[in-house]
């Protein structure tokens, strides 16, 4: 997983931007993965390990009618979560890990179930889709793999996005050269 990490620290350095991290069941262990490698500190604002459901709301700005319908463990919140530490936190990129590593249900939803979520400067010419991108996860394991795996896939959505924003400008100018497909 640190490779992926090192990437992530590599790339936003080379960027220029920085990275905010909103986490739940994940506790600080996407912020210590990114903090374990040199350098990171030119890119880390920092984060919020906002664990119980009212700290969304209240540090990063869910919707609470949407915390009280759905529950902590959902897609929407994930993305609120995502944008709302970018925005906390003054940074270009936000990610956030919300889910149920167990060992019992959650808001309804069964042990395994995660989402991620990245939030980053999106525009026409990022190469990114407007409105940030989560993903739903069904994980398997005990409580330690699901943390793990949440940590991994939050960090290998993020690089796909970093990628994505790197490589954007010469997709336009590709698209622009073969007729606009």
């Amino acid at each position: 997983m640190n490779s992926t990490a090192a990437d992530v620290v590599r790339i936003l350095t080379v960027n220029g931007e920085t990275l905010a991290v909103a986490e739940s069941l994940t506790g600080g262990l996407v912020s210590a993965e990114i903090t374990s490698i040199p350098g990171a500190s030119r890119v880390f604002r920092g984060s919020v390990t906002a664990y119980a459901t009212g700290l969304k709301h209240d540090l990063l700005g869910v919707d609470a009618g949407l915390l009280a319908s759905r529950g902590a463990v959902d897609a929407q919140v994930a993305a609120q979560m995502a944008a709302g530490v970018r925005k906390a936190l003054g940074a270009d990129w936000g990610v956030a890990t919300t889910g149920v590593a167990g060992p019992d249900p959650q808001d309804g939803q069964p042990v395994g179930t995660v989402f991620v979520a990245v939030d980053g400067p999106f525009g026409a010419d990022s190469g990114s889709a407007a409105g940030g991108k989560v993903e739903a996860l069904r994980l398997n394991g005990d409580r330690a793999e699901i943390r793990r795996e949440s940590v991994r896939s939050v960090l290998a959505l993020l690089l796909r996005e970093l990628a994505g924003e790197q490589t954007g400008n010469e997709r336009a100018q590709d698209t622009e050269q073969n007729g606009g497909f």
